[in-house]
């Protein structure tokens, strides 16, 4: 039995049309409709208030309908990677920032005959920016390759 169906069977068991299923999962009865229809489906939120509202495991409701579990799975990866990705994004940044920087520093002492002096040593600031952005690099590729292989 897909997820509709059984989304369907239960509420009519219960008695409750399609309106008093969205008020008490918090949606539109349009949503419930489409559920049921197989149109649409919810996110994994209401699936386990699906699952606590008619005493059924979270197992029975995915298990039941293959699509849907592909959805859960697709909708929790994209959750997960966007977090990692910025962080790695941030790391590239960070390095470009440090190279801008160094250069602007150089380019100023070259230009004006400045002796300015970068603060954090000689190591931070020749490989500081290269660090970053090859670690920076190399996470974001592993992580495109595990989201193309899934």
């Amino acid at each position: 039995m897909i997820f509709g169906e059984k989304l369907k069977t239960e509420r009519k068991k219960r008695g409750w049309s399609q309106e008093e299923l969205a008020e008490k999962l918090f949606v539109s009865r349009q949503s419930v409709s489409k559920w049921e229809n197989g149109q649409n489906y919810p996110s994994i939120e209401i699936i386990i208030k699906v699952s606590d509202l008619f005493g059924l495991t979270i197992d029975e409701l995915l298990r039941s309908d293959e699509e849907l579990t592909r959805k859960v799975i697709k909708d929790s990866k994209q959750l997960a990677y966007p977090k990692l990705k910025f962080t790695f994004d941030v790391l590239f940044l960070a390095g470009v920032v440090l190279l801008l920087i160094k250069l602007g520093v150089l380019l100023l002492n070259k230009a004006f005959s400045l002796d300015m002096t970068l603060i954090g040593g000689q190591f931070l600031w020749n490989f500081g920016p290269l660090i970053l952005m090859v670690v920076a690099g190399i996470g974001s590729g592993i992580l495109k390759d595990i989201y193309k292989q899934d």
